[in-house]
């Protein structure tokens, strides 16, 4: 089992910055998805990329199943394809508690990445599963789910977390 891990608080540069690739697996990375999946799963969330709790690499998890437990491992994710019918989700983040924005992104996309054995695998992912391997991408490369709203949105959203935050 893994360790909870704290979230880097928005703005931190950290969440700015495009995450490191993963060379080889190790035992070191492989606890670091541990505690990745049991960090998202107190939230609970659908996903998590390692920049959200301070490491800089690249590695996320997703798990969009009803009941847990079928988290995926990704390290150096690529989207490959991407459908061309778009879904909409409310999206949000914990390292900016408190709001959320409804997000456009394609419906389904095909993922390439290194798995937990250290092997190239790729995979589609289809819905909620989709919306969550594209927005932890975005982490890995120092993007927020807001950056994909206009300007205008983008600050009000920044605006209404501050008030929220004090």
């Amino acid at each position: 089992m893994g360790n909870v891990r704290p979230f880097v608080p928005w703005p931190d540069k950290r969440l700015r910055t495009v995450a490191d690739p993963v060379d080889t697996i190790t035992d070191d990375i492989r606890a670091i998805w541990d505690d990745m999946i049991e960090t998202m799963d107190v939230m609970p969330g659908v996903g998590l990329a390692a920049p959200q709790i301070g490491v800089m690499l690249r590695l996320a998890v997703v798990d969009a199943s009803d009941k847990r437990g079928q988290a995926v491992r990704m390290a150096n994710p690529e989207i490959l394809h991407t459908s061309t019918q778009m879904r909409d989700h409310e999206e949000a983040s914990p390292n900016l508690p408190g709001v959320s924005a409804k997000i456009t992104r394609p419906r389904a996309v095909t993922v390439r990445y290194l798995n937990e054995q250290g092997i190239i695998d790729r995979r589609d992912f289809v819905g909620l599963w989709a919306t969550s391997v594209q927005h932890q991408i975005d982490h890995l490369n120092g993007r927020m789910f807001f950056d994909n709203l206009s300007k205008i949105k983008r600050d009000m959203l920044l605006r209404k977390a501050k008030k929220g935050r004090g």
